[in-house]
């Protein structure tokens, strides 16, 4: 069973900047598929950043050019670099994994198998 495990979550001031990691456990993750979703408080969970094992990502349009997301395969990591950030970022941050390599990057929560224990981000204005 793939673990996943996040980190790099906090408090920070509008404008400010955080990168998240999440590190998976099994041997699976050179060739998974990769995403970041979040959920803030009374609000749907909602897709983020994805990037799949040919290095190929895809964003959210509320976080494009300011968020991004990478991956080493070396340290079985995916990150997610976050700048510019503002209050309506404010949620609990998931790292997602699929079960099987696809050559492009699904913002589908159901393409997913596996999921972490979330990160919390909170923004203050």
């Amino acid at each position: 069973q793939e673990q996943l495990v996040e980190s790099g979550g906090g408090l920070v001031q509008a404008g400010g900047s955080l990168r998240l990691s999440c590190a998976a456990s099994g041997s699976t993750f050179r060739r998974a598929g990769m995403g970041w979703f979040r959920q803030a408080p009374g609000k749907e969970r909602e897709f983020v950043a994805a990037i799949a094992w040919t290095g190929i990502r895809t964003y959210a349009d509320s976080v494009k050019g300011r968020f991004t997301i990478s991956r080493d395969n070396a340290k079985n990591t995916v990150y997610l670099q976050m700048n510019s950030l503002k209050p309506e970022d404010t949620a609990v941050y998931y790292c997602a994994e699929q079960d099987r390599a696809t050559a492009t990057p699904t913002a589908r929560w159901y393409d997913y198998n596996y999921w972490g224990q979330g990160t919390q981000v909170t923004v203050s204005s």
